[in-house]
């Protein structure tokens, strides 16, 4: 019997369309010299939509081997000055103050004062059409309407890093700091699924600006050199979330092509995610779990999160839904590590990968936790197998040894022999991790519990319907935190009287 398809439009995807070429680019190092050789080729317009810009980024630490300056702003103000046509639209979220601009000045500067005293054909907007306290964290560079690039990379500092990641790069500094190991992964496509992925960026341009920017017609490649296509002529699923706003029902693709991969895996779930604080995801991998024939479920996330403020929310959380997942798996084929370079420093996991099997491939900008399936806006790309094209299985295929490969500092036939050797995929990890991959134990996140775990503030699973019952959670959980961690199991107690008494925890 034929499988049920994943991708379904207007359910678990917005679009299925055509990439005439489709690459997976793994690590900053890869994706910032494969921007700047695409844009390199840019004749009408470059539109960049993220989290967050810093004209300081650099392309190209310590080498420079493509054409023109090395870091983004002056890249670009060059790239106009070659070339009389282009357009350069520039929007991030209004989170933290624009700092596009590398002097201090223009970071205090109103976006308008910007738009005045830089090119006329360099437009920069900040988006404020979310809720509040939502962001947009889509990440997308489309240029020329011809590529698109998609995934969780940010054009800013600190995102450079190369595969092998060592402990001490000097190329991982920049702005006067100096960053410490990052893996990430995004994806860059052409053809049909580009001029989606353009269409997705334009309406945000318009959400924020108001102003229509017109599709732009068939021209010339400009897909970066040096960038081997994994696969040609494939079908793209294109998964959004997007916030409930008055004029615009929510949309949570997202979540549902993440449970409904889940609920179709046979043999392996592996992901990679910054956070792993969404209860509907954990409970559908616990599901998975506690079945008898279930697939193994190995997921590879960040010792500990970056600020004082995720650590407090989503390692909070973390530490919860580990507990959920390792009480579920009855018959030992769960697996959760972080990575470690030599020297034992943690790799900073920023990725936000899904494989399951050799069936389905999600690379995006969303994160497995609450925000990123119904508050914040995201953007993710899918592939999914075809009977007749066995190209597909093997690319997802080797897409999942070779990150696993990365992790465990092994050559990929290493890996794959022992995979083979083992008949399983999570044994051959837990033979060869050595240091490099360190698995999580309850011991090691019980320091992470804290009252902010599963906060309809910190980590909302929707747009909240009242922000002054969002805030009076927080006082709630932090009440009611000595009772719930000097008692084992209070919290579930204080939580169902809570939710019967009507309080917004």
């Amino acid at each position: 019997m034929a499988e049920q398809r994943l991708l379904v439009e207007g359910d678990t995807c917005w679009r299925t369309v055509e990439a005439e070429r489709f690459a997976p680019i793994i690590d900053g190092a890869d994706y910032l010299a494969h921007v700047k050789s695409a844009m390199l080729g840019a004749e009408n317009r470059i539109l960049l939509v993220g989290w967050d810009f810093d004209a300081r980024t650099t392309f190209e630490p310590g080498r420079g081997t493509l054409p023109g300056p090395n870091q983004l702003g002056p890249f670009l103000f060059w790239l106009l000055w070659r070339r009389p046509h282009l357009k350069v639209y520039v929007l991030k979220t209004n989170l933290r103050l624009l700092s596009v601009f590398e002097r201090y000045w223009y970071s205090i500067v109103p976006v308008e004062w910007l738009n005045r005293i830089t090119s006329e054909r360099m437009h920069l907007a900040v988006d404020g059409a979310h809720p509040t306290g939502a962001v947009h964290h889509q990440k997308v560079v489309v240029i020329d309407d011809a590529v698109a690039f998609c995934g969780g990379i940010d054009l800013t500092l600190g995102r450079w890093d190369t595969r092998d990641h060592t402990a001490d790069n000097p190329g991982r500094r920049g702005g006067g700091e100096s960053y410490g190991p990052r893996h990430e992964v995004a994806a860059v496509v052409d053809g049909p699924a580009a001029q989606a992925l353009g269409e997705l960026a334009r309406d945000r341009w318009r959400q924020a600006t108001g102003e229509e920017l017109p599709p732009l017609g068939p021209g010339a490649s400009v897909w970066p050199q040096h960038c081997e296509p994994a696969l040609r002529h494939v079908e793209v699923g294109i998964a959004r979330t997007l916030p409930s706003l008055p004029e615009r029902e929510e949309v949570r693709e997202v979540e549902a092509l993440n449970l409904a991969a889940i609920a179709a895996a046979r043999d392996i779930i592996y992901l990679e995610n910054q956070y792993l604080a969404s209860r509907g995801i954990c409970e559908a991998l616990a599901d998975r779990l506690r079945e008898r024939n279930g697939p193994e479920v190995i997921v590879v996330l960040p010792r500990t999160s970056e600020s004082p403020l995720e650590r407090e929310s989503m390692d909070s959380a973390r530490e919860r839904m580990l507990r959920l997942l390792w009480e579920a798996d009855e018959h030992d084929r769960l697996g959760v590590y972080w990575p470690a370079v030599p020297g034992g420093q943690s790799l900073y996991v920023h990725s936000k990968v899904v494989v399951i099997d050799d069936r389905f491939l999600r690379i995006g900008s969303s994160n497995l936790n609450n925000r990123s399936l119904g508050f914040d806006s995201e953007c993710d790309l899918a592939l999914e197998d075809s009977p007749d094209r066995e190209d597909i299985r093997t690319h997802i295929a080797d897409m999942r040894d070779g990150l696993l490969a990365e992790h465990l500092r092994l050559p990929l036939d290493s890996v794959r022999a022992e995979i083979r050797a083992r008949g399983s995929i999570l044994k051959a990890v837990d033979t060869l991790r050595g240091r490099s991959l360190r698995k999580f134990t309850p011991h090691m996140v019980s320091a992470d519990a804290g009252p902010f775990a599963e906060n309809d503030l910190m980590d909302p699973v929707r747009v909240p319907t009242s922000l002054a019952v969002s805030v009076a959670s927080v006082a709630i959980a932090l009440v009611t935190w000595p009772l719930v961690k000097g008692a084992p199991g209070a919290w579930s107690v204080v939580r169902a009287v809570g939710k019967r008494v009507g309080l917004p925890i």
